[in-house]
């Protein structure tokens, strides 16, 4: 029973054995031998390192995320700008608006050689003087806690107002334009306009980081501290006259969130160079939503973007135009997923087999025309003799 079996078996053999006697080896046989083992290790290691190395994978999905906020990472220079008059402001088309942002901001002034001179925070900073004057008129005493004036920009009788910048900020919600800084006590012990003499001249570096709601906005670079009343721009540097703007810049960094490996951030490096009249510098940004997720999980949720640019001359345009730079960012609808992942143990395998048995049988084919020629060839020569 168990003979008829094994019987059985024998004859599903598909690698039926020849004796040794039968075969004949010969040197082009070895030489083709050679060749495709070699090419075997060549193309095993070749798949070998394609299986340790990471692919990723791309798809396009319909973005339904919202309620969410981003950041915007930039590094920004401006050549011919004091870091004193350089202002930035955001809004959106949900209508939050920000003026004047300092959170996050720093800023480094610059000389005419792009060297750096002094980096600070921004914003001025009251130094400590002796005896400031007090919201009720006379000057601090001692053992007296200080509230400055606000100038008739209090919202409560509570309201203090200790800095030339708390000043500013108190006019700006009443929606006044500040023309007398010079007779504000914060302002004059701070030394606010013996800062913007001292910078005269100088450009200014400004990097950081805004967070915005994602929706559609703008954020911009305003020459200038600007104050916002009625949808239009004031100026409350009345000695800095507006035909002497000079909106040149450079963009070292513009990110719209974190970095990821591959992204390419096509305004980094770019400048713009001031040749005509004072005017807007407008920058029109497509974002696209992008999730990257590396080999190990981790995920980054980030953007990419597209870009557009043009520049406005003030002198064809509308007289309430603010001179600067205006960075307008809109959502696309589609976002973008990157995937690392390893090639599959199976497809490594089946690939190594593939490459091993199709060296092999086309070696053998090769083998087979090379001893049959050989073979005929020798025919020949024996037939040639016995004639």
């Amino acid at each position: 029973m168990m003979n008829a079996v094994f019987n059985k078996l024998r004859n599903l053999d598909a690698y039926p054995k020849v004796n040794e006697d039968f075969y004949s080896r010969t040197l082009s046989g070895g030489i083709i031998t050679l060749v495709s083992s070699l090419s075997i290790l060549l193309l095993v290691f070749s798949e070998f390192t394609l299986y340790l190395h990471t692919v990723t994978e791309t798809k396009l999905l319909v973005d339904t995320s919202r309620g969410e906020t981003f950041h915007i990472n930039f590094d920004i220079t401006f050549p011919a700008i004091p870091c004193t008059l350089l202002s930035v402001d955001t809004m959106d088309i949900s209508g939050e608006q920000h003026h004047d942002i300092k959170h996050d901001i720093i800023k480094k002034r610059i000389n005419a050689h792009g060297d750096v001179i002094e980096s600070r925070p921004d914003g001025i900073g009251a130094p400590k003087i002796e005896k400031p004057l007090q919201r009720h008129g006379g000057r601090l005493e001692k053992n007296e806690t200080y509230c400055g004036s606000c100038f008739g920009a209090e919202q409560s009788d509570d309201d203090c107002c200790n800095s030339c910048e708390e000043v500013r900020e108190a006019y700006r919600k009443k929606g006044w334009a500040m023309t007398n800084a010079d007779l504000i006590d914060q302002c004059k012990r701070e030394g606010f306009f013996e800062r913007i003499k001292e910078e005269d001249g100088e450009g200014c570096n400004i990097h950081g980081s805004l967070e915005v709601n994602r929706v559609a906005g703008n954020f911009h670079f305003a020459a200038g501290k600007s104050f916002h009343q009625s949808n239009f721009f004031f100026d409350d540097l009345i000695s800095f006259q507006k035909d002497s703007y000079n909106i040149s810049h450079k963009i070292n960094k513009l990110a719209f969130g974190e970095y990821f490996p591959g992204v390419v951030n096509p305004l980094d490096g770019g400048q713009w160079t001031h040749t005509t009249s004072n005017g807007m510098y407008q920058y029109f940004i497509k974002v696209v939503p992008t999730i990257y997720t590396d080999i190990r999980g981790r995920t980054v949720n980030s953007n990419q973007y597209s870009v557009t640019e043009h520049f406005k001359d003030l002198e064809f345009i509308s007289l309430n135009s603010h001179p600067g730079v205006f960075f307008f960012y809109d959502f696309s609808p589609i976002k973008v997923t990157f995937k690392e992942e390893h090639i599959s143990f199976l497809h490594f395998i089946t690939n190594i087999c593939a490459v091993i048995g199709g060296i092999f049988t086309v070696a053998g084919i090769i083998d087979s025309f090379v001893y049959y020629g050989q073979r005929k060839i020798k025919k020949k020569a024996e037939i040639g003799k016995f004639r």
